[in-house]
């Protein structure tokens, strides 16, 4: 499978990446240890050569670089832009998150990580 972009979503990053002037500069997403949920998403910009590791896609014109392990845990998911009361960010949509904390910047798997229902933090998880 793959890791995609919303349309909305791609032209947001379109603009971050112009903005920021780097030439043949993609998004970053990897998966790291933390959160109220066991697991958490990063995103960055980054104008690097992929390592040998990485799994690169191209969504709507704009690439996406994850490494294995982190595709391990992200596979088939959609990045999304939406905006609430608060502002705007970036939202992930991951089918292999059994349980997400509510504000959805934290996440467990069925296997290996995390534990239901435990430690929701003061934004709730949603299994």
């Amino acid at each position: 499978m793959a890791i995609t972009l919303s349309e909305r979503a791609a032209q947001e990053l379109k603009t971050l990446l112009e903005e920021s002037g780097i030439q043949g500069a993609g998004l970053r997403v990897w998966v790291a240890g933390g959160g109220c949920s066991g697991l958490q998403y990063q995103m960055a910009i980054d104008d690097s050569e992929p390592e040998a590791t990485d799994q690169v896609f191209d969504s709507h014109g704009v690439r996406i670089y994850v490494d294995d392990l982190s595709f391990r845990y992200m596979d088939g998911s959609t990045i999304d832009y939406v905006e609430d009361m608060f502002g705007g960010g970036f939202k992930i949509d991951n089918p292999n998150a059994v349980n997400t904390c509510g504000c959805g910047s934290s996440f467990q798997t069925e296997d290996e990580f995390g534990t239901p229902g435990a430690g929701c933090g003061g934004c709730g998880c949603r299994g």
